[in-house]
This record gives structure tokens, sequence and C-alpha cells, in this order.
């Protein structure tokens, strides 16, 4: 996977604000009726284009412009033509290690820059290193391009006077813990093993991207310097502009920032050949899974081949389709296996065809594995036929038109044409690449598969049990050599490093002001009624042609039973898997056929049937939401076959430590009566699922699943006009049934309940997890946006406290804070820190110091106080750029009672704001003196540094 410098952390701290409050999707294609022929392949593929404008600095910067004027924002995207595959012998991870580096501030802007880009509004930012490029990218208000273009050029021309050996030892932990974190969760060492296994000695790509301990410990500021000189310089860099922005504006722009900067040394490309296997490979591991996993894996080749898009094609038909052979064979009619996948992780050079396969428990690994290899040689042989390769083509398609919605971000623009134009000296690659998809068939896919997947196979097993010492080895808990505690970003801008050929001191360059940003404009909200009551609410987003639904219920997690928690996620689960009418396999094949994405779960309020819709196949995308939302079949087979899903989840949870600790802390904080009392999960507990029956199914849906109950949400590419006869046809005639509604109820049972800290034992783990909660006296409808406001500043932005501490500071975790969920009722906060284990005491000893200097005698600086409103403020436009987005708000807003125009209003409530304010409403709130902790770790190992804490410390388990 990529590794990133703060995407890992983003996604804890948004899985944490949310509780599993969004809907965890149950993600599934859909597609056309057989009424309604869905739109040609070819005309949606004609339409995906991104007209691009692009020139060369002397120094030979390449820059590519798009201008795209849908919202005051542009996309900030530099890409050098460097990773880990350049890392020389004993330098693996060093690529990496740069990058956070990058983050770390420079000659002109010392310190950090993530409170740099808060600062400026800026949204979709982050830097990430991969085998064959690093890059670092923003989305920025207008006004505040020239800012972005000033903290991108003076890092990329005016670095190294500001790199300070406190900086590096710091940025060596953090990277330490990151790689710690991915190596603590199931399966955490298997690309290890991978790259061992396929690739040979001395092969570019055989490292990780995350390097070696021992490596990582190595690296110098020598080390620091040499990378800077050799790789970063203009003439090995791609800056894409995209968004609101033209050629003359970014040449004037561009040309002042970085005009000045010289050209580095004439970059040189580290070869790479695809090796094949001499025979086939058999490895064994052993981990603390839930179920053995079961995977085959193929050196292809990279994104230029021509061979690459056929062999994408073959695998998704494979493993990556709701209805593809694999699913079809192994999970719906054999039901051995409760989850496959069959896809390729490209590169420039070569890529990974991966084959993986989720045996069910109980059934036999071996047995399993031998089928796959029979389905696979059928496969191999035979070929896909023509519906299957244009399904898969077409959501190829269907991923891509949705991925460009954004300017920047992961997936948008920006970074669409940056990676053409580094990996294939073509921004307009992704163009290319559709027309093959469109135009690919059974034989061309057919000869791809048998070239490259009929080589010798890499057959890797994973197995539940104790690691081997050789593999614990690599999740080992070394520590950065000469780590300091004294903060990287007091040091003085340009100390220079204490080597030989340090740069000279360098020439000031002035920070630019932020020109004026005007305040958001909200998309209009509408509303309408159908027939049969059920409300609409509506926005109209016209930047690509997709149309996104969601018929949200005023149900969710809450509304589980509590005699049978699991009642609610099994329901969900269940609605996409078979109506009265069509059956499981059939509805992921008609979705694959419009392009289109039903997508159905719970969050801790609501149940949600979601809709991602192509505008020309949005009336037949309808047709079958409608279906699956009013008739679902709750088939005796299918409840026992996602009953075996559901169950090797929870397993599956019971050896992931955030997810041990979501499981655990719940009950502690709200007790078992109330309704959030529940695993944040949502899965339930395995006696609650293994109770529920087709009947429990069938009432949970009437009670709670009915029009009465629900409000629909559209955002798109439509019109309120356009919309209202195709919900009246598809849902204006649904009458709620003859039961009363559901009804939910909200109160605390009087128990006490102390701080106290609760240890799970979790032996081997190279990582503690840290996850500690009280409850506010906020409710959601309270709407206390003074109080998050105020929670940015102690732990919920990368300029916090917490994360200035634990991660800045004292280099012990890689990602640190806190998070108030966005549920309906009583508001917990959250305080989550994955550490090192032999920092787990001391980390919450921090903590809690951090937290009750903010709440008494250090409360919010000024300073604080205008970094947090001008990155609320200046962030919004770029918040609500995609449809998903919009929509998000408008759910958001009637769940807890907001007015539509609410964020419209939201710069004016933020200007009001004192310091005081964020100290009154976080003082109001919070009191860490009731904070209950959950520590997940080897207990052996953490629990004598537990007892000086000063808090009871009580062995936990988790029974169901």
């Amino acid at each position: 996977m990529i590794l990133s410098s703060l995407s890992r952390r983003l996604t804890l701290m948004a899985g944490l604000s949310s509780l599993a409050l969004m809907p965890a999707t149950h993600a599934i294609a859909q597609g056309a009726s057989a009424a309604t022929a869905p739109a040609p392949l070819s005309s949606l593929v004609s339409k995906v284009d991104i007209p691009y404008e692009e020139f060369r600095l002397p120094n030979g910067l390449r820059v590519i412009v798009h201008t795209d004027r849908k919202a005051p924002v542009v996309a900030v995207s530099v890409w050098y033509h460097v990773g880990s595959r350049y890392e020389p012998a004993g330098k693996t991870g060093f690529a990496h290690l740069f990058e956070h580096l990058m983050f770390y501030g420079s000659e002109n802007a010392d310190g950090p820059f993530f409170g740099r880009l808060e600062d400026i509004g800026a949204t979709d930012w982050n830097g990430t290193t991969w085998f064959d490029r690093t890059n670092y990218f923003e989305t920025v208000p207008t006004g505040a391009l020239d800012r972005a273009l000033f903290l991108e050029s003076d890092r990329m021309g005016h670095l190294l006077g500001a790199v300070t050996q406190v900086k590096l030892d710091t940025q060596r932990g953090v990277v330490q813990n990151e790689k710690r974190m991915g190596e603590n969760e199931p399966y955490g060492l298997v690309e290890y093993a991978q790259l061992a296994a396929l690739l040979p000695e001395g092969h570019p790509y055989r490292h990780s991207t995350i390097g070696s301990m021992a490596d990582l410990n190595a690296a110098s500021l020598a080390d620091v310097q040499t990378w800077f000189k050799t790789h970063y310089g203009p003439n090995n860099a791609v800056l894409v502009l995209a968004g609101d922005i033209d050629l003359a504006t970014a040449k004037a722009k561009v040309g002042k920032w970085f005009g000045n900067i010289p050209a580095g040394p004439a970059p040189k490309d580290v070869d790479a050949s695809v090796p094949t296997l001499a025979k086939d490979a058999e490895v064994t591991m052993h981990d603390n899974v839930a179920a053995t996993r079961l995977y085959r894996n193929w050196i292809v080749p990279g994104v230029n081949s021509a061979d690459l898009p056929q062999l994408d094609l073959a695998m998704t038909v494979f493993g990556g389709l709701g209805s593809s052979r694999l699913d079809n064979a192994l999970v719906r009619d054999e039901k051995v296996a409760v989850a496959v996948k069959a896809s390729i992780q490209p590169f420039e050079k070569l890529s990974i065809a991966e084959i993986t396969v989720d045996v069910k428990p109980g059934a036999d690994p071996v047995a399993v594995g031998k089928r796959l290899d029979q389905l696979l040689a059928d496969y191999l042989a035979k070929g896909p036929n023509a519906d299957e390769v244009l399904r898969a083509a077409t959501r190829q398609a269907s991923g891509t038109i949705s991925g460009l919605e954004k300017v920047g971000g992961f997936s948008g623009k920006a970074v669409t044409l940056a990676e053409g134009a580094v990996y294939s000296d073509d921004p307009a690659k992704y163009k290319k690449d559709l027309a093959i998809y469109a135009a690919a068939t059974p034989q061309s896919v057919s000869a791809a598969a048998r070239k490259w997947l009929g080589r010798p196979v890499l057959r890797l097993t994973v197995a539940p049990g104790e690691r081997s010492a050789a593999d614990n080895a690599l999740a080992g808990n070394a520590k950065a050599e000469g780590a300091t505690h004294q903060p990287a970003y007091f040091q003085q801008p340009g100390t220079p490093a204490p080597a030989a050929g340090s740069p000279p001191a360098p020439t000031k360059i002035a920070e630019p002001p932020i020109e004026p940003v005007k305040d958001l404009d909200f998309p209009d909200v509408e509303r309408a009624t159908l027939k049969n009551g059920i409300k609409l609410v509506f926005a109209r987003r016209t930047a690509v042609p997709t149309v996104r639904v969601s018929v949200a219920f005023d149900a969710g997690n809450a509304a589980d039973d509590k005699a049978k928690l699991g009642t609610a996620g099994l329901t969900a689960a269940l609605l996409d898997e078979g109506t009265t009418t069509r059956s499981s396999k059939q509805i992921a094949e008609e979705q694959e056929r419009l392009g289109a994405s039903i997508s159905a779960g719970n969050s801790m309020d609501r149940t949600t049937v979601g809709l991602f819709a192509l505008k020309p196949n949005l009336d037949a995308s309808l047709g079958l939401l409608a279906d699956v939302v009013r008739n679902p079949a709750f088939k005796p087979e299918e409840v026992e076959r996602l009953r075996g899903q559901v169950l090797t989840r929870i397993a599956a949870e019971k050896t992931e430590p955030m997810a041990i600790a979501q499981r655990m802390l719940p009950p502690l904080l709200y007790g078992q009566a109330h309704p959030y009392g529940i695993p944040f999960t949502g899965s339930g507990t395995e006696t609650g699922v293994k109770a529920v029956t087709r009947a429990d199914l069938t009432a949970f849906h009437d009670k709670w699943l009915r029009p009465d109950n629900a409000t629909i949400f559209v955002a798109g590419d439509t019109t309120l006009a356009e919309m209202m006869p195709l919900l009246e046809k598809r849902f204006g005639d649904w009458k709620a049934p003859a039961t009363a509604k559901g009804v939910k109820t909200f109160r605390m049972d009087r128990m006490m309940r102390p701080a106290r800290i609760v240890l799970i034992d979790k032996p081997q783990s190279p990582q503690s997890m840290i996850l500690s909660g009280l409850l506010t006296n906020k409710s959601g409808t309270d709407n206390p946006v003074t109080l998050q406001t105020a929670n940015e500043v102690l732990g919920g932005s990368t300029s916090s406290r917490l994360w200035m501490d634990l991660r800045e500071t004292k280099g012990w975790a890689y990602g640190v804070g806190t998070a108030l969920s966005g549920v309906k009722e009583t508001i917990p906060l959250l305080v989550y820190a994955p550490v090192q284990t032999d920092k787990t005491g001391e980390s919450i000893i921090a903590v809690r110091k951090d937290m009750n200097d903010y709440l008494t005698t250090k409360g919010t600086t000024e300073t604080e106080r205008n970094q947090t409103i001008n990155s609320q403020i200046l962030s919004l436009p770029g918040s609500f750029e995609t449809s998903s987005d919009l929509l998000s708000a408008m759910m958001r807003n009637d769940l807890i009672g907001r007015p539509d125009d609410y964020y419209e209003t939201l710069p004016k409530t933020y200007r009001a704001m004192t310091a005081a304010d964020f100290d009154k409403a976080a003082r109001d709130a919070i009191n860490p003196d009731r904070l209950i902790w959950v520590v997940v770790g080897d207990a052996k190992l953490v629990r004598p540094q537990l007892d000086a804490v000063g808090l009871p410390v009580e062995t936990g388990t988790l029974a169901d």
C-alpha cells in the first residue's frame, strides 16, 4: 500500500470522529434493468477528458495546467521522480523518511508545514512515497495559491539549511512508529515475504518502501543532503495546477516562485526488469489472524506495457467484481470463502498481480487452495465472456469518472495528469488507457491472462498462530538512535546541519500574504415531498455526469436488538444479496453493467442505502436501488452465508488493535443499556449474530426501513424537476407496513464509571494502541460548534497540542489526537494514540498532562485561536468540492436539525469566537479525570508501565 505521512493518521481520525457513524459500506456494483439498456461504454469513455496546457521553466521544471472554475480552489501537486527503488543498499526507507523531513520546515518557512497548510485553509493535503515517486499535494483557496507555491518552492530549492539533527531524529522515530503500526495489523508482515520470494537479491523493488529498522537508524544528515541534491531538483519534478487557474496566471506565478531554483543533476533511471520465478514457490506464515488467507502472486509488466490494461481486466473478471468468478464459486455457491479479491498493483517498471482468498473458518485451506488453482486453470483455458469484459471495463470507466470530480486529492485531475507525465511522459495517459479498456475483447483479455498468469506462481499462506521468531523480528521495537526530546520546531530557522559541507546561511525570501478569499457559497438546497410522504432533500452539482442518492432511515446501530446485537448490521448487509425478483448475482451484474454502485450500512443513528449512478444510466440505477430497499428476500441460504461473513469479521476485529479497543470502550462509557453502549464497529456480538433468525431480519426491516421513517437525499448532475418523477415512479407507491414504527429510547443508567485503565493483552505487539474516552455534556443536536473548534486545538488537527507533543516533540507515535463523534445524542470525546510499546505508560501520563494543562492553566492562545479560525473558514470552499461531500453535509444538517444554509453562516460564527470562548466550551464539557483508558498491547511489557500512571489497572477480555 502507499506509505503516506498522514493518510493513516487521518483515516484513524475520520473513523473515530464518526464511531462508525457514517455507513460502513457494503459495496456492490450495479446495473441496468432488463427494460433499459445501459449507455454504450464507448460513449462514456469518450466524454472523459481533462484539457491541459503545459510549459517548462529554464531549470527544467515541467508545469501542467488544467482550468476548472467550479470552485474557487486550486490543486497543487508536485511529483518527484524518485521513490524507494532508487535507494542504494543499506539505505532502505530513506525516500519515505525524507518525505517526512520535507514537512518540517525550509529555510524561509521553518517549522512544521502542517500548521502552515491549515492556516491557509488547505484541504486534501498530504505527502506520499512509493517505489517510483514521491509526491506532495494540497488543494488551497485561490487567494492562497501564492502562499502554497512559496511553500513548495522553498522546500524544493531551500531545504537543507533548515534540516537539523533534532528533526532527523524525531522523524526517524515517527517513521519507525508508522512502520510498527502497519506491522501490528493482521497480515502486516506479508509484503516483506512477497517481495523476498518474488524478486531476486539486488532487485530495486525487492525491499519495502517503509524500509528496515536498522537502515532507518543508520540514516544520517549526510544522507539527507545527498538525497536532496541528487533527486529533488526542478528538472526531476512535475508540478500540476488544476482548478481556478489559467495558463497565463500559472506562468507568472510559477516563474516567480520556482524560476530561480537551479537545476539538479541530470536524473538517472534505475532499471528494473520483470523477473519470472524459475518454478512455483510455496511459503507459509503464521499471524494473529481470524481466517487463513491464501495468496497467489506474479510479477507482471509496468504501467507502460500494452498488456497491463488487458491483464487488469482479466483479474477484475476473475476476482474484482461483485459477480466475479471467485465470488460466485467460492463465496456464493460453495461457501468455503468469506472474501476474495483479484487485482493489479501497478508500478512504473513492473506490477504485482495478486489473488487473495480468505478461507471460511472450518473449511480446509489446502482443499480451498487446490480449488482456487483449478478455477484459475479453467479461467485461463476458457477466458472471460464478452459480458464479463464489458462489466469490468465499465467499472473502470465509472471509477475514473467519479475520481475526476475532484481537482486534487488522491484520485483527482491533478494526480491523474501528474502520474501520466511522470511514469509515461504523457499527461493524457489515462485517456489512452480508457480507450484500451473500452476496446478490449475476450480474446485480448485471455491472451494477456495466459501470457502472464500461466507462469510460475507464488503460493503464500497466512494461517492463524504465533508469528515466527524471524517474522516477529521484522516488527521489533528498535528505537531511533540519538533521539532527543527537544522539539524540532523550536530550532531556529536556518540552523546549519552539523556536518561537513553544510550550506551557507540562506538568503531570506518574504512569505507572500493571502489574498482575500470569499466565504463559502454553499449550493442551494431544495426540498420536496413524494406523494407517500417521503421527504426529498436535493442539491445540484454538475462537475461530472454522476448522481448520488442516499435513502436514509432513522435507525442505525442504535436501533439494534440488544438481545441479538448484530441484527441491524446483518440486515443492511443482506439488502443487496437478493430481492424477491433478483438474485444476489443478478444484482451485482446489473450494477456492473450500469457502472453504478449500491452501498448499504449503518451509522450509529441511521441506516443508509446509497447509490452512485452515471447520469445516462440514472433511471435504471434507481430501479435497482428501489428493489434493494423495498424488496429484500432474506433468502435462508444468503442469511447463512452473510452470517458466516459477519462472524468472521467479528473474529477479525478481535485481532485488530483499534477494533479491539472500539469493541471494548463503548459499554464502559455508556453502559450496557444505552443504545450507544455497543461495539463501535457496528458488527454486533458473536452470540447476537448467531441468534438472529430470518424472522428477526424481516421484522427489523418492517420496523425501521420503511417509507414513514425515510428521507431521500440527492446530489449531482440533475435537477429536482428531473428527479421527482423518477423517484415517484420508484418510491412514491411504497406503503408502510401495518406494524408500528421503531422508536429508540436514550437513557443513561446510574452506574458509576470511574476512571481506570483496562489492559487487553495482545502478545507480540510491536506497538500499544491507546483509546480512551469520556462522555461530554453535549448532544449532537446541541450543535456544539465552539467545543468542536476548541477540540482542534486540543487534539483534532495536525498542529494540536497532543499531535505536537507525542509525535513532533517526542516521536513516540505516528498519529495521536482527539475526536468528538458525530452522534445525534450524547457525544463522547475520544483520545487515541498508537505508541511504541516502551512508551505506553509515559504516553498516557503525557496525554493527561497536556489535557489538564489545556483545560486549566494553559488555555487557548491567541495564535492558536487565529490559526484554527483561519483554517476552518478558508477550508470551507474546498470541503464541498464533490457531490459526495455535499450529500454528507446535507445529511448531517438534517440529522441534528441544522438549517440548510448552515455552512454559509459558519464563517460569521467562527469570526465571533474568542480564545476565552474556546476555553469555556472545552472546560464545561470535558473532565479529563473521568477518562476511561483501554490499552491493547503486550501485557508483559506494558503492565509495569501502567502502574506508574496513578490509575487503577485491570485486565480486560473480549469474550463476545
